[in-house]
């Protein structure tokens, strides 16, 4: 039996493989859905393996992906951080970078560092670029340092020194006297959570990865007892930003790394099913309660970025976190979004939700705004006996009563509100599509999309027809498909190291003895979670530039090696700018960044296939009942239930297929067919 759960904004889900002893093969799939516990995280897990029936002592492997992180960020429940770094850079983080987000935007926000002026020390030290000690470090001011953090009851302690990336030893013996001074508190250093320069960015991550340590080993210690009481064997992996699995107690030495497991988990779930079925080139839409995440996979690759940042908008600046992460575009658009009205009368939806609790209107449990789960209920598109699950009619008191100060500040009917909601949310994630496909030079009628997530199957036709993408595609347990991901995902490590050089012949052994010594560090990392260097699988980056340029392009060194030309790096570096950028220079070329990822493989499912019974398509039907499909008009749909369709059925829209977690919407100008995993495929006709 093999579980993987996911801490969403909203819901907790729950995904359950068991296997056959003899064969290997899976034979059947479980899925569950709980609140999210924002108070005790842990128990909204334990809730759906309550809801799911799962014992824990039957389990051989359990994921788990976890909000804790990027919440704590968020809400700023993290733990109070102090930050130690070199004399002279105490205000960086305050500094900051000079540009604004929106150059002539004067509402422009200039946010709080997570470390207060007075927190932050200094140390006599000195590295330069090339790593060499110009001035020792002085540890004279420790003891007073550590002296004004007790009585300030600080909890977590980051450091970060100029160019650490290059040389930590000034770093490593910081942590070492620290931890003598005062045993009780976390310490972690910026050299722990990334080998990369850029040094205000190198600072935030740090500080950051300081402020969520308290909190995020309190959590996982406590999951892992829990688990441990319940019956689980062996301790829980956790999903990591990267797209990778890794060991409980890995990610609990730099949490920052967790800071969005859950929208990964996902994207890495949709690539293996798109290998099964052969489609590997995807735009992937996950529609949560809270939030709508997208990620473009071209030929069955996703992209990993470290330019990444929190509570960016056209007004903030956001927080930049060098960790690596998949090259996602996530908005506050989700089930739960909220409808509001700005002072100039315009509707918005979200980016605030109602998330649950206490939830959309519909909930019945006090929730007094409409939200776009109520839109779609107004609309039809819900069936009342298939709302969360079938575990909850929908208040329809509550809807009307939320629905009347939109409607008259408005001047509309509950039904053209509900159809506004609708639009406004759908326009909001089309501009999230495009931002990782138009914008970046990639055609969506180039790829199928598929959706995921509670709210994926219920937008994603009328999302495909926007964007003239000819085939969406929603996987079985699509309401739950990121916990689904996790059992997907391999044991993954990235380490990132700055040395910047020219690709010349005479820097070829220096490019080979940098990435050996990288993966003898990566052998030995390793090595402490009982695992041989013959399991690891080794896939070589490189970040390239042209000289002069400031940012850079990754490129693949596809099965690199002490003979691999130079010239052909190069030459692939011009291809991949080109495509990014649409020239090329005839200039030097530069390296920048090292980057090896290490994965160990893990035996992964099958994926399921579909069981024929020789039903009848009409066995399915359980409902016809007017749905409003805004601009395509108001039809008599047909109701499905899903877990009754089988391989080689289609029909045409309009139609509503309901399950336990999710609702697929088919627009009257689609086809559905099921393919032999349980996929609905849905084709868009051509006008």
């Amino acid at each position: 039996m093999r579980v993987a759960t996911d801490i969403g904004g909203t819901f907790t889900d729950l995904v359950c493989l068991e296997f056959d002893k003899k064969t290997g093969k899976p034979t059947g799939v479980s899925v569950a859905k709980s609140d999210t516990t924002p108070s005790n995280f842990e128990q909204g897990i334990l809730d759906t393996i309550k809801k799911g029936n799962v014992n824990l002592k039957e389990i051989d492997f359990f994921a788990h992906g976890t909000t804790v992180v990027i919440n704590a960020l968020t809400e700023r429940k993290g733990a109070k951080t102090a930050l130690i770094t070199t004399k002279g850079f105490r205000d960086i983080l305050e500094i900051a970078r000079c540009n604004r987000p929106d150059l002539f935007n004067f509402n422009f926000i200039k946010q709080p560092p997570f470390v207060p002026r007075y927190l932050r020390f200094e140390v006599e030290e000195r590295m330069n670029y090339k790593g060499e000690v110009i001035k020792e470090l002085n540890r004279a001011t420790l003891k007073a340092i550590i002296k004004t953090c007790k009585e300030e009851n600080v909890e977590a302690i980051a450091i970060c020194l100029l160019h650490a990336y290059k040389n930590p030893v000034h770093e490593q013996q910081l942590i070492t006297e620290l931890s003598n001074l005062y045993p009780e508190i976390e310490i972690i250093t910026s050299h722990q959570v990334t080998r990369e320069w850029r040094e205000y960015e190198r600072t935030s991550s740090t500080v950051l990865s300081g402020y969520v340590l308290p909190i995020a080993k309190k959590y996982l210690n406590n999951l892992q007892e829990k688990l441990k009481a319940k019956g689980l064997q062996d301790a829980p992996y956790i999903m990591q930003s990267n797209g990778g699995i890794t060991t409980i107690n890995d990610v609990k030495s730099n949490p920052i790394t967790m800071v969005e497991s859950g929208p990964a988990s996902g994207v890495f779930g949709a690539i293996a099913l798109g290998k099964v079925i052969n489609k590997k080139d995807l735009i992937v839409l996950d529609i949560g309660g809270t939030t709508a995440k997208c990620a473009l996979v071209e030929n069955g690759q996703v992209k990993i970025t470290t330019n990444y940042k929190i509570e960016h908008s056209r007004t903030e600046a956001g927080y930049p976190i060098q960790t690596p992460v998949i090259d996602i575009v996530e908005i506050g658009n989700g089930g739960g979004s909220i409808a509001w009205i700005d002072k100039g009368g315009k509707m918005h939806v979200g980016p605030k939700s109602a998330g649950a609790m206490p939830g959309p209107a519909a909930y019945g449990r006090g929730g007094k705004n409409l939200t776009t789960t109520d839109a779609n209920i107004i609309t039809g598109r819900i069936h009342p006996d298939y709302f969360l699950g079938g575990e909850l009619q929908p208040d329809y008191e509550s809807i009307e009563e939320a629905s009347k100060p939109l409607c008259k500040e408005l001047n509309g009917t509950k039904e053209d509100i509900a159809k506004g909601i609708l639009r406004i949310a759908n326009a909001n994630m089309i501009n999230a599509l495009k931002l990782i496909s138009v914008n970046k030079g990639y055609d969506p009628r180039d790829f199928t999309m598929m959706v995921i997530g509670g709210g994926g199957a219920m937008h994603g036709a009328d999302l495909a027809r926007e964007l003239q993408v000819a085939e969406l595609i929603i996987p079985p347990h699509a309401g739950v498909f990121s916990a689904f991901g996790m059992l997907m995902s391999d044991i993954r490590r990235d380490y990132i190291r700055t040395n910047v050089l020219t690709l010349i012949d005479k820097q070829k052994n220096v490019i080979v003895s940098t990435f050996n010594e990288i993966k003898s560090e990566a052998i030995l990392n390793f090595k402490t979670d009982n695992t041989s260097s013959e399991e690891i699988k080794f896939t070589y980056y490189a970040d390239l530039r042209y000289a002069g340029q400031e940012h850079y392009v990754k490129v693949l060194l596809d099965n690199f090696s002490e003979e691999t030309s130079l010239d052909n790096i190069i030459n692939h570096f011009h291809k991949e700018h080109k495509k990014h950028y649409s020239f090329e220079l005839d200039a030097v070329v530069e390296l920048v960044n090292f980057h090896l990822v290490a994965e160990v493989e893990v035996d992964k499912p099958d994926f399921p296939k579909l069981n024929t019974t020789n039903k009848k398509l009409e066995d399915a039907i359980f409902d016809t009942r007017k749905v409003d499909f805004d601009d395509l008009g108001v039809h008599p749909t047909t109701f499905f239930h899903r877990d009754l369709l089988e391989p080689n059925m289609t029909f045409k829209g309009p139609a509503v297929i309901a399950e336990k977690a999710t609702t697929t919407v088919v627009s009257p100008i689609h086809t559905v067919n099921i393919d032999k995993y349980g996929n609905l495929i849905l084709t868009l006709e051509k006008v």
